[in-house]
């Protein structure tokens, strides 16, 4: 189990109080039980909030939940899930020392207003924080009455605390296309502020341009499933939540996000998902933002997920501006000395050949791009005033996020997960993968360079030039490489 410094960390960097990051932190040990048992990773599919933000958006709200769609309707008894849940309990245990009481394991099986059988569960933790009085606690919703319409895909939960399980953390979960039509979907039969934020933030991916006609198909077969209409802007401009919609906004999100955009930045954006679903009409992809003079290391690249920089001023507040569309208030110390406080829309960061790192960015007054050197930078203060971006947004990663190839369902999904560990008593595997990130980090007494897999800063035992012993040292993050 990580300490309770790092929680702290994490949580300056990302400008969110501490249970928010803890509750984070114990989604990603819950996700690891769930995906080593082989019973409920043959036959559970991670979709919602929480699956955007451990398995597809660095820049994404936090989420408290977890939902699954069930394929096997056996697994939606008490007696089943408590038990099962006792030994993941244990697993969690041993691989990490989070502490699940076995007594305060609670699912309650209910008929949800579909008259389908669902379960509710409630599973309480004692993390690095410690709190007096009763344990936090994650919900779990279950339910086998959705349609998946696409097969699953697995994916990696993005776990970016220093004890990742050496091989990653798989799930199998609703590929991108069926995630966004089920938030369409959802967003028409309930309006909820959090389904219409996870519409506009879906749209706003790149992955949305590539599987439009796949994200219709899946859109049309889950309505019909449901026996509802497939949605327009005129069917949820007519429905009577929509002033709850509004006067919701603020307390169903405004814990989730360093900084909640304001409402009508997102419904105003909404008309334009139903033009492009629909029609086929296509937004102009903007350019990138001019680079000027400066020599850039074509080299560099943003890591794909958000992490802990180790800078001056927190920088992933920032990406999430600029994936919300935010104005930033930067307290800057130019060249000359001189303070400046410009409100700034923020695009890219690029890294120069020197090894600055720079942030590109517009003066929101002006519209004058230039470049701001980080370690310049003194505070960053995200603010509510939004902007139409006039670049394309670099600093949140992009590119495809669907599966090479997805047909449409006809069986369960066992077949199409990988079967990891199937004792609840072993510990994660130790297959380790060349794929994702790889951090480097430079020891600050001799120098020397390591790469790690993880994002975490200790070295282990090294000696220096002069073979001299150089260990228990913390290194200082150089770059990430991909």
């Amino acid at each position: 189990m990580i300490d309770r410094q790092e929680i702290m960390n994490f949580s300056r960097e990302f400008g969110l109080a501490q249970n928010v990051i803890e509750k984070d932190y114990m989604l990603g040990w819950l996700l690891a039980g769930i995906a080593e048992h082989g019973e409920l990773s043959a036959s559970w599919a991670f979709k919602g909030g929480t699956c955007l933000k451990k398995c597809y958006f660095e820049t994404y709200r936090f989420s408290e939940d977890l939902d699954f769609t069930l394929t096997d309707a056996e697994h939606q008894d008490e007696g089943f899930l408590v038990d099962t849940f006792r030994e993941i309990a244990g697993w969690i245990y041993d691989a990490s020392g989070i502490e699940v009481p076995r007594d305060l394991i609670r699912f309650e099986v209910y008929k949800n207003p579909r008259g389908k059988t669902s379960v509710q569960g409630r599973i309480a933790y004692r993390g690095p924080l410690r709190p007096g009085g009763d344990p936090p606690r994650i919900k779990l919703d279950l339910t086998d009455d959705e349609v998946l319409v696409a097969d699953p895909v697995s994916r990696e939960v993005f776990h970016p605390y220093s004890d990742t399980p050496e091989g990653g953390i798989h799930v199998p979960c609703y590929c991108f296309e069926e995630v966004f039509a089920e938030k369409i979907r959802a967003l028409s039969e309930r309006l909820r502020p959090r389904d219409l934020y996870d519409v506009i933030h879906l749209y706003r991916h790149d992955s949305t341009r590539q599987g439009r006609e796949l994200i219709l198909s899946i859109l049309e077969a889950k309505c019909a499933f449901k026996g509802i209409p497939v949605p327009t802007m005129e069917l949820l401009k007519a429905k009577p939540e929509q002033a709850e919609l509004v006067s919701e906004w603020e307390n169903m999100l405004g814990h989730q996000v360093p900084v909640l955009p304001p409402f009508e930045q997102f419904w105003q954006e909404l008309p334009e998902v139903f033009e492009w679903l629909y029609r086929a009409v296509e937004k102009a992809a903007p350019p990138a933002i001019p680079v000027g003079r400066q020599t850039i290391d074509s080299s560099w690249r943003v890591p794909v997920m958000a992490q802990a920089w180790h800078t001056r001023v927190p920088l992933e507040p920032v990406r999430f501006a600029a994936a919300n569309h935010l104005c930033v208030q930067l307290n800057y110390i130019d060249a000359e000395g001189n303070r400046k406080t410009p409100i700034i829309e923020p695009y890219s960061l690029r890294q120069t050949s020197e090894g600055n790192l720079l942030l590109y960015a517009v003066k929101h007054e002006t519209g004058e791009p230039r470049a701001y050197r980080v370690d310049r930078i003194q505070s960053a203060e995200v603010t509510k005033i939004s902007f139409t971006p006039k670049y394309a947004i670099e600093l949140s990663a992009t590119g495809p996020l669907s599966a090479p190839s997805i047909t449409m369902r006809t069986g369960g999904i066992g077949s199409l997960m990988p079967q990891r560990i199937k004792s609840t008593s072993r510990k994660p595997g130790s297959t380790t993968s060349n794929l994702g990130p790889k951090y480097i980090f430079e020891c600050s007494y001799c120098g020397k360079k390591f790469t790690h897999k993880t994002n975490d800063p200790k070295l282990g035992k090294h000696k220096d030039k002069q073979g001299h012993p150089c260990s228990g040292r913390r290194g200082m993050y150089i770059d990430t490489k991909f």
